[in-house]
């Protein structure tokens, strides 16, 4: 299934290439022969840096396939409102719409955070926290509008707009990237002393446990309500999570941490709860590292 989703997606950003071309062609013929050489170039370039982040797998190019990919689905809709046909925007929309769903799949995040592991570790991607992706996604769709304006507007001559969008969109490329970057930071980790939770999202300090601290991982729906329920650290996220039950009492910093108040970020916890992409392969993994899993 992995290796599906991640040659789908490869090769439905091929399509994009291929059928883009015509659809972005077809929307610029009535443009200056300098205006259209210049988008040209442009799309072009956006699609190469998708090709590199699908073909070189890391984290830091599974942030950059999630933030150029989608964006196929922008260009889509330039091209309809250019003029092309709806047969090549329907045809670059589809191939888009394939890419990006395969680009954001569970599986292609666990190939990509596992690209950059060290040793014998194992990283397991987590959901992201709800709030944090629906900001995550109306700051790309601000960002990505601005930049489309930009380019359109100014290979047109158009200077005003042109200028105003270009200057919101070099805001968005200073400040955005690293705060898209952290969701594909947020790992629950297998190794041979015990078991990590690595999320600068929720955790101001990544959580590390030995064996001996882990009495027992489970399923459980989220979101986890009760008094005597363990401490949510997806986010939130919803679905399902993995419940980590704990032999003695440890410590969690949350993130952000207040400066004059740190001790209203302090847990004292015994257990607590986090939502791997896949739940159920998280548990399988902690098996083989024969950890504790009812």
């Amino acid at each position: 299934m992995a290796a599906v989703a991640v040659w789908g997606a490869r090769l439905a950003w091929l399509a994009v290439g291929l059928l883009g071309a015509r659809a972005v062609g077809a929307a610029l013929r009535d443009h200056d022969e300098g205006a259209a050489a210049i988008l040209t170039v442009g799309a072009w370039t956006a699609w190469a840096v998708g090709a590199l982040a699908l073909g070189v797998p890391s984290a830091p190019t599974l942030t950059a396939a999630r933030v150029v990919v989608p964006g196929a689905l922008a260009v889509a809709v330039a091209t309809a409102i250019g003029g092309a046909t709806a047969v090549d925007v329907l045809a670059l929309g589809g191939s888009g719409l394939l890419a990006t769903v395969l680009t954001c799949s569970a599986e292609v995040g666990r190939g990509w955070v596992q690209a950059s592991a060290y040793g014998d570790e194992e990283r397991l991607p987590l959901r992201p926290p709800v709030g944090y992706l629906v900001a995550a996604v109306v700051a790309w769709l601000l960002w990505v509008t601005a930049a489309l304006i930009a380019v359109v507007s100014l290979s047109d001559g158009r200077w005003v707009p042109g200028l105003a969008a270009a200057t919101v969109a070099a805001g968005g490329l200073a400040l955005l990237p690293r705060r898209w970057h952290r969701l594909s930071q947020r790992w629950l980790v297998t190794v041979p002393a015990g078991l990590v939770v690595h999320d600068p999202v929720v955790l101001g300090e990544t959580l590390m446990l030995t064996r001996r601290q882990v009495a027992a991982l489970s399923l459980t729906r989220l979101p986890v309500r009760g008094d005597d329920a363990p401490a949510d650290l997806t986010g939130p996220a919803a679905g399902t999570g993995v419940a980590v039950a704990l032999a003695e009492t440890v410590t969690v910093l949350f993130s952000p941490q207040p400066a004059h108040h740190p001790q209203d970020r302090v847990l004292h916890l015994r257990s607590f709860v986090v939502a791997p992409s896949r739940p159920g392969a998280a548990l399988a993994e902690a098996r083989r590292r024969r950890l504790p899993v009812r």
